[in-house]
């Protein structure tokens, strides 16, 4: 037997106004591993995050954390038990200054882990750093471009030691350059024994990055496999340009 899954979605369905939006997803997430979710506009995987953070209940199936049952549970308290989630749209305090975004992510960490860290301002230049950012720590937030934004939101996630990321299209908008650091984030949160899950639509990029894809079509998974398995997949090409399926 392998290793218990860190995530464990059973049978998960989502009916919103007589609309069915997610239709029977299992899907079990091992300590450790990154794995891609991908698919075209509408197939369900932002609303599958929001069920996984506790957005949205699901009519039926369940969710479970470390083989704990979090289907009822709340969003606060799915993030104090170790669930973070970057957005698509920024959650940073643009009012406030880099150094400050970042510090407020590891002032929030239990008593315990603050202490082991040591001197938390040197923890935040050198998490900073991390995304390249450490140049303009005093600047606010506000003064950013879309793609170095994308770096702080990271950065505060890496800040916050979370067991299970879920990044919502961490590349959206970035140049190549900053397409590479994110990239080499997600390897060190991995190389930590982070747990991440990423939704993207930059196809080569998630070849890169993941252990495992899951292709979403119509709120039904479709598709699961190594990256290189899912990228030559016939039903791949049919989901996305709509190609006559390879028989």
């Amino acid at each position: 037997m392998g290793p218990m899954p860190l995530l464990s979605v059973k049978n998960l369905s989502l009916t919103i106004e007589s609309q069915k939006i997610l239709h029977g997803i299992d899907l079990d997430v091992e300590p450790g591993e990154v794995v891609g979710l991908i698919g075209p506009n509408g197939s369900g995987k932002t609303t599958f995050f929001n069920v996984i953070s506790g957005f949205l209940k699901p009519t039926s199936g369940s969710v479970f954390f470390r083989e704990e049952n979090i289907s009822t549970m709340p969003p606060s308290l799915r993030a104090r038990i170790g669930i973070g989630r970057v957005f698509q749209n920024f959650g940073i305090f643009r009012d406030m200054t880099l150094f400050d975004n970042v510090l407020v992510a590891f002032e929030s960490l239990p008593k315990e882990q603050r202490t082991a860290l040591g001197d938390l301002k040197k923890k935040v230049n050198e998490t900073l750093k991390l995304v390249d950012l450490d140049h303009c720590a005093k600047k606010k937030a506000s003064s950013l471009s879309g793609g170095q934004m994308r770096l702080l939101e990271l950065a505060r996630t890496f800040a916050a030691r979370k067991e299970l990321l879920l990044l919502d299209e961490p590349t959206a908008g970035v140049s190549p350059k900053m397409t590479s650091q994110i990239s080499d984030l997600i390897r060190l949160l991995k190389k930590e024994g982070r747990t991440i899950l990423i939704i993207e639509h930059d196809l080569p990029f998630i070849r890169r990055i993941c252990d495992r894809v899951i292709v979403l079509d119509l709120g039904e998974k479709v598709l699961e496999g190594k990256p290189e398995e899912i990228h030559s997949h016939a039903k791949l090409k049919e989901i996305y340009f709509g190609a006559d399926p390879v028989t």
